[in-house]
């Protein structure tokens, strides 16, 4: 293992002993204007894939350049197989659930359209942008994809009864902790308004859905999220 750079950076590209990167338009002005790296100069890369590596500048322009890989400073890591399905709030909470659910090791996020969801379109990209941005700054070698919006019911109907589906319900506040199951598994998070009735009732009455209460207060769903997955990562040894 050697010393890794401060400036760690994700790019779409293999990544090796000895290969070159093209730089794009927007990392190179970071890079070479922001940062005012020169040929030389030492960054980190990762592509989700191949783990981190360091990389020397080998040419550096105002709208691109090329970096080459030199040695792995960090092997590739996957997390635990649990996915985040929660309904989008407003705009920036919404970033901060996919924010802190990358950074909390979720391995698939996925936005849900509920009766009571009040976003009906998300900007994918820009949530994508979020994860990436996430991993970049933690020092995280693998990237969750972010999902387009979907309806709950849908893929409830198409649900791999493989996966447990652990379904926080605002009814379970104030009960008693319970037993989790383990991966592969998905945490579900409902909107600001609460599940409706009917969803309650279905999900209640799937047999790979289990309930989770998240101690004696309601929270707020960006808060409930981070809960959850922080509970489940505990309970299953992924912070052990």
């Amino acid at each position: 293992m050697t010393d890794r750079p401060k400036i760690r950076l994700y790019v779409d590209h293999p990544l090796g002993q000895g290969q070159s990167v093209a730089v794009s338009r927007e990392h190179a002005n970071y890079l070479f204007n922001v940062m005012r790296l020169r040929v030389g100069a030492e960054v980190a890369l990762f592509n989700g894939v191949d783990g981190e590596w360091r990389a020397q500048v080998a040419a550096a322009g105002k709208r691109g350049g090329v970096l080459l890989c030199d040695a792995q400073t960090a092997p590739q890591v996957a997390p635990p197989d649990l996915w985040l399905l929660f309904a989008p709030i407003k705009k920036a909470r919404t970033g901060f659930i996919v924010e802190k659910a990358a950074e909390l090791g979720a391995a698939r996020i996925c936005p849900v359209q509920t009766e009571r969801t009040n976003a009906d379109r998300i900007r994918q990209d820009r949530l994508q942008a979020h994860a990436i941005e996430a991993a970049e700054q933690c020092g995280g070698t693998f990237v969750p994809p972010v999902d387009e919006l979907r309806p709950l019911a849908k893929m409830l109907d198409t649900w791999d009864v493989g996966r447990a589906l652990v379904f926080a319900d605002e009814g379970e506040v104030g009960q008693a902790s319970v037993a989790l199951p383990q991966a592969p598994a998905a945490v579900l998070i409902g909107p600001e308004g609460g599940f409706s009735a009917a969803e309650r009732e279905r999900l209640r009455s799937l047999p790979f859905v289990h309930t989770m209460p998240l101690g004696p207060r309601i929270l707020r769903a960006d808060t409930a999220a981070v809960a959850a997955l922080t509970l489940w990562q505990s309970a299953s040894g992924d912070w052990a």
